[in-house]
């Protein structure tokens, strides 16, 4: 009975963790609501008055997609002689060749070719060295996959005309979330980080964080912060905290939209979510102390703590399902009292508060539309369960990062699946090594398919719609890596 209770109150403590992500989560919303009717009024500066920006792209194999962001980046609309964009290239293969061959299209844009010869600090190091060259006052910065706004820089700069903001971040749309079942999830996922997460964060002055991509600097900010550091996997929350921390004002404009690529194979997909997940508990470990020291508000630390650990919940929600099975064995054994399980009903009102974040920040991108509604009320259960299955992947990077086990940066592969490359499977960028955790994700799918069919043979109901979501979710991650894997 003792291992029972034990199960039991790690179930109870991993649900607890999900309840009071949960709240901050609703609080969040509360400022979304607040924030979505605002005008986001700028100064814009006469067209002499413009600051020196410098356009930062840091590419390593981009050979897909280069070509398209040098084509964009061209048409930006700003001043010939106050612009220059820096080409971070560390590329080892024929992409260098491809970016000589595409600037030379555009005479009368100041490119700045930069080529390392090794990747000493990966991103990081890449953007820190560029950085040394840049006569910019301001550094805009976008991934190889993005597709940037020609008015960006003029709608973005007036922001810097107050000398406390430090950066300023722009909201991520999507070139091909129609694509698959896979991209529509993920653009489902990114789209309430977008609108509920930043948006709330930023209208009640918390910490917010640069996206890595698709938002502008003020080069001084970077450098009295620290500079781009590479002791992290995820160098832009990293750089995001130093800056806040010393007083630097963060600006979110979900007006201005930066298009980008999705991944649309569960093994890029994985290889993000390792980075992110990673270097989001490398980043907690690294600042979640020192901000709680801090003479900061309540409310600041508050989210900075739900903020810095919100991977975490891969582990949380990876405890909860290995400890459901043997709780279920004990309600159906008697082993536990009936009223146990009917305290623990106070849980729902996480899951329904996460539903309420994700339904107003997607509705709310399509005017809800009944075509919007009817989607959301699929994409939602579905979106759970396949979360849900990402918990082993996910969970085993947390708990690397909080652990300080390092692991070099490894750049999600991009496709451009519409123009150049039609199938994903001849990418030659494709990430072809099947992890342990796919093994592992395709035995809980069997193990919990077992529950669902436990569930009806013995008629006990309680945690039938968990433990289906998680067979539903750990099947089709495991699917989707083999399928993807074994294509390379």
């Amino acid at each position: 009975m003792l291992l029972i209770y034990f199960f039991l109150l790690i179930y109870v403590l991993a649900m607890l963790f999900i309840l009071f992500y949960s709240f901050a989560q609703a609080h969040l919303l509360y400022h979304f609501f607040r924030f979505k009717n605002k005008k986001c009024a700028y100064p814009i500066p006469a067209w002499e008055d413009l600051p020196k920006v410098t356009v930062q792209l840091p590419i390593y194999n981009e050979k897909y997609v280069v070509g398209r962001l040098i084509a964009a980046v061209s048409l930006f609309r700003y001043p010939k002689e106050k612009l220059e964009i820096q080409i971070l290239d560390d590329s080892t293969d024929e992409t260098g060749e491809l970016i000589t061959q595409e600037i030379l299209k555009y005479p009368e844009v100041n490119f700045k070719y930069i080529h390392r010869k090794n990747r000493v600090g990966y991103k990081a190091g890449a953007l820190r060295e560029g950085l040394e060259q840049a006569n910019g006052d301001l550094i805009a910065i976008f991934d190889a996959d993005f597709v940037p706004d020609p008015e960006f820089l003029l709608k973005t700069v007036g922001h810097f005309t107050n000398p406390k903001v430090g950066m300023v971040q722009t909201r991520w749309t999507h070139l091909n979330e129609g694509y698959s079942i896979l991209t529509r999830l993920q653009a489902f996922a990114l789209d309430a980080h977008f609108m509920v997460e930043q948006m709330g964060r930023n209208e009640q002055g918390v910490f917010i964080n640069f996206n890595g991509t698709g938002g502008i600097w003020r080069k001084s900010c970077i450098f009295e912060a620290g500079n781009w550091q590479d002791d992290t996997l995820t160098e832009d929350l990293d750089l995001s905290y130093r800056a806040q921390q010393l007083g630097w004002q963060f600006i979110y404009r979900p007006d201005i939209q930066s298009p980008a690529e999705l991944p649309p194979v569960m093994s890029a997909i994985k290889s993000q979510q390792f980075r992110w997940t990673k270097g989001g508990a490398e980043c907690a470990a690294k600042h979640l102390g020192n901000v709680l020291k801090k003479p900061f508000g309540l409310k600041t630390k508050l989210h900075a703590t739900a903020h810095l650990l919100n991977a975490v919940i891969f582990i949380a929600v990876l405890i909860v399902s290995l400890s459901s099975i043997p709780v279920w064995l004990a309600f159906y054994m008697n082993w536990i009292p009936e009223s146990y399980f009917q305290g623990a009903a106070v849980f729902l009102v996480g899951f329904v508060i996460i539903a309420l974040v994700y339904f107003f920040a997607n509705l709310s991108l399509v005017a809800y539309s009944w075509k919007g509604y009817v989607r959301f009320f699929w994409e939602l259960p579905l979106f759970l369960s396949v979360s849900m299955g990402l918990a082993v992947h996910n969970a085993q990077a947390v708990w690397e990062g909080l652990s300080g086990k390092k692991s070099p940066f490894i750049r999600t592969p991009k496709y451009n699946l519409s123009t150049l490359n039609p199938s994903w499977a001849k990418n030659t960028y494709h990430i072809s090594k099947i992890p342990l955790t796919t093994y592992a994700e395709a035995t809980l799918a069997l193990v919990f398919t077992i529950m669902v069919m436990l569930s009806f043979y013995t008629q006990t109901y309680e945690m039938l719609v968990f433990h289906l979501m998680l067979a539903v979710g750990f099947s089709l991650v495991s699917w989707e890596s083999f399928r993807s894997y074994g294509k390379a």
